[in-house]
């Protein structure tokens, strides 16, 4: 092997392993498109959503396996239940999640309590990001404006998404969205919460996708050093063959 090719090599085995930890980031959530679930209905009541609880058991928190199951309707403790959208009176646009199939309903402003799961294999004092869809929707047969958002929590920390304005049975359209949590333990608890205005109008906010991962850190001391020594290597070579080329150019 040539000295180029020798520093060539060492330069991008060096790139290479500073930028593992990011290839090998793995999703730490169970069951983050609910896919793997009792069907369509209110969950903990007629369904069950695989690793998943809820804080309360009369949370008022809906599977719906498509847009379409969303306005034509699924059984909860009061009966029906449906969202507006095409099918059912409304031309707001509602669809199913851009993750597809299953997705969460959770009315932010009536029997409110949160959707959890505990998360294991953490580092503590290491950065995650928790990432997914979400949109805000309205009960069909009730009207008004609607405000809608969800407070994510890990452990002792919550930070929220924005907040939606809907029009009167609206449909916000799907957004997505990552949040950075700091573990401080290696077992931690996540949990998503509807939050939405006003009572009486039933705000629902959508939920699907959800993934949480490790953020990327910096390239190890060690990667960082074969990067930068082959590098180096390279520079070095690159100014030889200059200096030979102006020399041989000279004697002519």
């Amino acid at each position: 092997m040539t000295t180029f090719n020798r520093a060539l090599s060492i330069a991008a085995l060096g790139l290479a392993l500073s930028f593992a930890n990011a290839a090998e980031a793995t999703n730490l959530v169970t069951n983050g498109d609910f896919s793997t679930n009792g069907g369509g209905g209110q969950v903990g009541f007629n369904t069950t959503l695989n690793g998943w609880t809820l804080a309360n058991s009369q949370s008022y928190t809906f599977l719906f396996g498509s847009g379409t199951q969303a306005t034509s309707g699924v059984t909860g403790q009061y009966g029906s239940l449906s969202l507006w959208g095409p099918g059912n009176g409304s031309q707001n646009g509602l669809t199913s999640s851009p993750a597809g199939g299953y997705f969460i309903a959770q009315d932010g402003a009536f029997q409110q309590a949160a959707m959890q799961q505990t998360i294991n294999g953490l580092v503590a004092g290491q950065n995650y990001a928790v990432s997914f869809y979400w949109a805000g929707a309205q009960q069909s047969g009730f009207t008004g404006a609607t405000t809608e958002q969800w407070e994510v929590s890990l452990g002792g920390q919550n930070l929220y998404t924005s907040v939606v304005s809907d029009p009167s049975e609206g449909f916000s359209g799907w957004q997505y969205t990552t949040l950075t949590f700091t573990a401080t333990s290696s077992s931690e608890l996540l949990s998503f919460l509807s939050i939405g205005t006003p009572s009486g109008v039933p705000p629902f906010a959508l939920l699907d996708g959800v993934s949480m991962t490790q953020v990327a850190s910096a390239p190890e001391p060690a990667s960082a050093a074969v990067m930068l020594t082959g590098l180096a290597g390279l520079m070095a070579l690159v100014w030889y063959r200059r200096k030979a080329a102006k020399a041989v150019a000279g004697s002519r």
